[in-house]
């Protein structure tokens, strides 16, 4: 399916239009961030593998009876998804803590949580995605109560999901943050909710079960090198190695900001 214009570049991924008004292209980029932007580099080949891995987890996701905006992968970079009106939070689950919630509630890094912690974070880049409360959301009206209780309720079963998935090829799944929209239905309206954006190792916090040794973005984060072999190893772990391509590893001794060349 041929591209159309741009309509939207984010940090990971360029969105096209088509010729079909309900259906865009998503690209994956190599762009490397962390801290909402304030720490950028790229990695050749990150976008090859993170299309790879989210093709395979929303499929298997699908099949489970998970509705999610993917329609299929069109090349190595591209995926044919369905058009959403995205919800301006990001769901966020935890099975283990680390990261923020540890210096929020001084809990020790590594700590299995008793239950799935479900936290809500407004995506808005210059306010460093804050926490938010349920009531934040009906508040300011970014969801419906009943929008919220049906993604609650979907999320969860996400974690389910991807706990089995990743348990059962040695990885645990410490935490992830997923995002939703609101895609056209057969009636033409804007109001079925699916799973959207992507799920891969710069949306999950991934650990090797034997050692924890990191496969995921915090690689980039903390700056523990052979970031690319992280990805890799999660997708040779999954059998979906991509094809042959040029998957190799910038220097990011030094972080950089990303110029595109103009068209």
């Amino acid at each position: 399916m041929n591209k159309g214009n741009k309509l939207y570049e984010g940090k990971a991924k360029i969105i096209y239009e088509t010729k079909d008004k309900n259906l865009v292209i998503q690209h994956f980029k190599d762009d490397a961030t962390a801290f909402n932007n304030l720490k950028k580099s790229k990695v050749e080949g990150k976008g090859v593998l993170n299309n790879r891995i989210s093709e395979y987890i929303l499929t298997n996701l699908s099949q489970c009876g998970i509705k999610t905006h993917l329609v299929k992968r069109l090349n190595m970079r591209e995926q044919l998804i369905r058009k959403a009106e995205i919800f301006p939070i990001e769901f966020i689950v935890r099975n283990i803590a680390t990261g923020s919630l540890t210096k929020r509630l001084d809990i020790s890094e590594g700590t299995v949580l008793e239950k799935p912690l479900l936290e809500y974070c407004y995506k808005k880049d210059e306010l460093q995605d804050p926490l938010i409360s349920k009531e934040h959301i009906y508040s300011f009206g970014w969801a419906t109560e009943k929008e919220i209780k049906e993604i609650d309720k979907i999320t969860l079963r996400i974690n389910d999901l991807l706990l089995g998935m990743f348990r059962g090829i040695g990885i645990k799944l410490v935490d992830f943050k997923i995002e939703y929209g609101k895609a056209w239905n057969k009636d033409n309206e804007a109001n079925e909710i699916v799973l959207a954006d992507e799920i891969s190792p710069d949306t999950c916090r991934l650990w090797d079960a034997k050692t924890e040794k990191k496969l995921d973005k915090d690689r980039f984060r903390k700056d523990l090198g052979n970031i690319i072999q992280g990805y890799k190893e999660v997708a040779r772990r999954l059998n979906i190695m991509p094809e042959e391509t040029n998957i190799s590893e910038v220097n990011i001794d030094k972080t950089t900001s990303i110029k595109f060349k103009k068209k």
